[in-house]
């Protein structure tokens, strides 16, 4: 095993990620939040001011919806504004493993197809039904990484009338932030954000902004719990050793990849005030074991800030139980139990490389971004129900 590179990504359907070996990093321009653009007055120069109030309380009742189709989850969020913020008015999630066998086969597999427009299928119900003014539908890595992303996507359109955005990494990065920056410690030093996805993993530096933090550096490794678990094998063994000497492997095959962006934040790491923000399934999971709850519970979990020696502590412990006994445990269950493991490996070398005393938790991420960029008036697909991209 000791010759594993990270998966080829090169193949994203002409989609460059750049970087060599499927890594992506680099400067990102700085971003911030963009205000609506005000109708225009009418061309008699006359004001209506009860048209104006009319077009405001239709703006406030409009519903935006925002899907991320990802490696292991399809997940769905419809909103409505509600002053700087939304109000969710629905929601699905469900896993479909689409990016299941991947790292092998290089292709999507009919079977992990099916599962995905299955869940899409519910999606453009859910948006039809809830008559949604503007909508973004993106998928991440399993499409950039996949031969036949680009045919599965003409295929969910053709089904479903939903159309997928094959994003960036540089993206997939940019939305994360902008979704779940509120929750980051209060401070003044520099930050990372990280987002463990299904199949890849997005690393952000960050310094504080005026409404959002600007973007110092990033980076994007092809390894996420999907991908790094399907690399490295399934079998974990019969002995705790192991056990422990596959995680080793896990562990060793991340920090490799995570290499050039930690020797380029080595100076910020050694900052007196670091903070560290996690958003993905791993983050809330471990989180969950940490406060000992007996079954998962947003409000407990979104924004909780945690020991990092404790999610350290947890992350060992996870890596040497067999599969049974994990799937025992309240918040895992089977869903999780075969993943969960890769998850612990990527979050340790992440906290190696930025070694804050907590880290920050929070269950928001791409799909938030992308309703908050939506609100705010920036640039976004065609309107209209499930045929909004």
């Amino acid at each position: 095993m000791a010759g594993h590179s990270p998966p080829d990504t090169s193949r994203n359907s002409g989609r460059k990620t750049g970087g060599k070996r499927g890594r992506s990093s680099g400067k990102v321009a700085d971003f911030r939040y963009k205000r609506p653009s005000q109708s225009k007055t009418p061309l008699n120069g006359a004001v209506d001011p009860q048209a104006g109030l009319l077009r405001d309380h239709a703006s406030r009742r409009q519903a935006y919806a925002a899907l991320d189709l990802g490696t292991n989850n399809c997940r769905l969020l419809i909103a409505r504004p509600e002053g700087e913020n939304f109000t969710v008015i629905d929601a699905f999630s469900r896993v479909v493993r689409l990016g299941e066998g991947l790292a092998a086969s290089g292709r999507l597999s009919d079977e992990a197809m099916d599962r995905a427009l299955g869940a899409l299928q519910v999606c453009a119900e859910k948006l039809k039904r809830r008559n949604v003014f503007l909508a973004r539908s993106v998928a991440t890595e399993a499409c950039r990484r996949a031969v036949n992303g680009a045919d599965f996507i003409e295929r969910v359109r053709a089904e479903t009338g939903i159309v997928l955005d094959i994003i960036s990494a540089q993206e997939e990065a940019r939305l994360a932030v902008l979704g779940c920056h509120i929750l980051l410690e209060q401070g003044h030093g520099p930050a990372v954000i990280f987002d463990i996805g299904g199949g890849s993993t997005e690393l952000v530096l960050i310094e504080p902004g005026e409404r959002v933090p600007r973007i110092i550096d990033w980076a994007s490794v092809p390894w996420g719990v999907v991908s790094l678990t399907d690399t490295v094998g399934r079998g974990e063994g019969a002995t705790q050793e192991d056990r422990l000497e596959r995680y080793r492997e896990m562990r060793r095959l991340v920090s490799e990849s995570f290499a050039p962006f930690a020797e380029r934040v080595a100076e910020a790491s050694r900052a007196v005030d670091i903070r560290l923000l996690g958003t993905s399934g791993t983050v809330t999971t471990l989180a969950s074991l940490h406060l000992e709850l007996p079954q998962y519970d947003r409000r407990a979990v979104d924004g909780l800030i945690v020991p990092a020696e404790s999610m350290r502590d947890i992350s060992e412990r996870l890596s040497t139980m067999s599969p049974q006994d994990r799937r025992a445990l309240p918040c895992i269950g089977n869903d999780r139990a075969d993943l969960v493991v890769a998850g612990c490996a990527i979050l340790e070398s992440i906290m190696d490389i930025w070694p804050a005393d907590r880290l920050g938790v929070a269950d928001r991420g791409i799909r938030e971004g992308i309703l908050r960029s939506l609100m705010a008036g920036d640039p976004a697909p065609a309107r209209t129900g499930a045929r909004a991209g």
